[in-house]
């Protein structure tokens, strides 16, 4: 049977349709031979560049590929990722789909991290999502900190070298110039005292030394000043000392309750009454004896009788 001109052309397009078709489908991860492939899908906040046809593997096996990637209708801001497994390899629904790097040239996988506990999945499951930090990622990750603090320590050293600038003015520079002159002087001069001091210690080190001995020789004597103290009784003698004042306290206090001859007169109003009366009659006696002496003393050369005392003679 001898086929026609437009049937053969007819075939052709239709294999080249098809094969057309299966290129797309392979390329978008999805396997026409495969009649059942199972479907997974995960959810991100950031697919790191993961894309159609991007390579799915369990152990480092590629087993599928990714299918399709839609941002989520029910939530704004995440994305679905579906992807397929055409191997029947089996694990449950606490496995991980995780977005790694693939290579140092940026291109993006998804690996399944399989887990055997609890049940297993089925097509059409969604598991949990994750990404694995590349080499860059986490280089960046841990710069950024040392990168913020290098920043401040830049910063704070700009500020502190102009503080030190504008402080640092010519005035100032100046009298910080002035100031270590000064104490270049100063340790010149304390040189010159060390010299002048150690010339004189080199002069007086015999009498330094015979100083020395002297106040060695003092001590000595002050030792056995102490030790001739200790070994005299001086407790016997300082209890007759406590005695004697405690003997001398009870006369005082006698003396204060009045009794015995001192405690009288100190007490007795009486008797200081008494004295007292009798030292102003005293002092009355003595000095009418100075003003009229002829009243208390009769003298006469001859024996002659004294004449009486007349007071109208002296008037």
């Amino acid at each position: 049977m001898k086929l026609s001109r437009e049937l053969k052309t007819g075939i052709v397009a239709i294999v080249i349709i098809s094969l057309s078709f299966w290129g797309y489908s392979f390329l978008k991860g999805q396997n026409l031979f495969n009649s059942s492939p199972r479907t997974y899908f995960a959810e991100y906040n950031n697919v790191q560049g993961l894309n159609t046809a991007s390579s799915v593997t369990i152990n480092g096996l590629q087993v599928g590929k990714v299918v399709n990637i839609v941002f989520n209708p029910n939530e704004e801001g995440t994305l679905i990722v579906e992807f397929g497994v055409d191997n029947d390899f089996k694990f449950s629904k606490n496995s991980k789909a995780k977005i790694y790097s693939a290579s140092l040239m940026g291109g993006q996988s998804l690996a399944i991290v399989p887990s055997f506990e609890g049940e297993n999945a089925v097509s059409g499951d969604f598991l949990k999502g994750e990404i694995e930090s590349d080499i860059f990622s986490s280089v960046g990750e841990k710069l950024n900190p040392l990168q913020a603090k290098l920043e401040n320590v830049i910063v704070s050293a700009d500020s502190l070298m102009l503080g030190l600038n504008q402080t640092l003015n010519a005035d100032a520079r100046k009298n910080l110039k002035s100031t270590f002159a000064n104490l270049n002087a100063t340790v010149a001069n304390f040189r010159k005292s060390s010299v002048t001091l150690d010339a004189l210690l080199s002069e007086n080190k015999e009498k330094l030394g015979s100083s020395l001995a002297n106040v060695e020789i003092a001590t000595d004597n002050f030792a056995k000043l102490s030790d001739s103290l200790a070994n005299a009784n001086l407790g016997q003698t300082i209890k007759k000392l406590q005695s004697t004042i405690t003997s001398f306290d009870a006369v005082i206090a006698g003396i204060d309750r009045g009794e015995g001859s001192i405690g009288k007169l100190m007490k007795d109003e009486g008797l200081y009454n008494n004295l007292e009366n009798a030292s102003k009659e005293m002092e009355e006696l003595l000095r009418e004896m100075k003003l009229n002496p002829k009243r208390f003393v009769h003298f006469s050369l001859f024996g002659k009788k004294a004449k009486e005392y007349n007071p109208k003679e002296e008037e």
